[in-house]
């Protein structure tokens, strides 16, 4: 009876522990788009994040990288990063669609979460946040190039 339990128990220890990666698996490709950019942000990974981004003609890999590591505001964490996805409207290319971003830093030092919409382009068999947008969640909307 007592390694019945002993059992149960260790089933349920690998089950919470193995939680985490399931959490934050998203059903709509799309939904899981942003919610992957927005992990490569969060954890420092600009010049993979450039990679992930479309419309990037603007800017340098490295300017972008650069311009990043100055932001004051990144996404938060968990659960509060990407909440409300909803599909607006879907093109064969482009997808619009609204979600809420988690934010921590910035002016103020004040956590929020921006309410808006993102358009996703569908480039190289997947689809792609826009780097304008991106820029525009961490604060610098001014077009740079080099």
């Amino acid at each position: 009876m007592l390694s019945s339990r002993c059992r149960a128990l260790v089933c349920c220890c690998l089950l919470l522990c193995a939680l985490p990666a399931w959490a934050d698996q998203r059903s709509d490709p799309r939904e899981q788009a942003l919610s992957d950019a927005l992990d490569l942000w969060r954890e420092g990974r600009f010049e993979q994040l450039y990679d992930s981004l479309s419309h990037r003609s603007g800017m340098t890999r490295e300017r972008f990288a650069q311009t990043m590591r100055d932001a004051a505001r990144r996404p938060a964490c968990c659960f509060t990063k990407l909440r409300d996805f909803r599909l607006i409207e879907e093109r064969k290319t482009t997808a619009k669609v609204f979600a809420r971003v988690g934010m921590e830093g910035g002016y103020g030092s004040s956590d929020a979460s921006q309410s808006r919409e993102f358009t996703l382009d569908h480039e190289e068999n997947r689809w792609k946040p826009r780097l304008s947008e991106i820029r525009a969640l961490s604060g610098q909307t001014k077009s740079t190039r080099n």
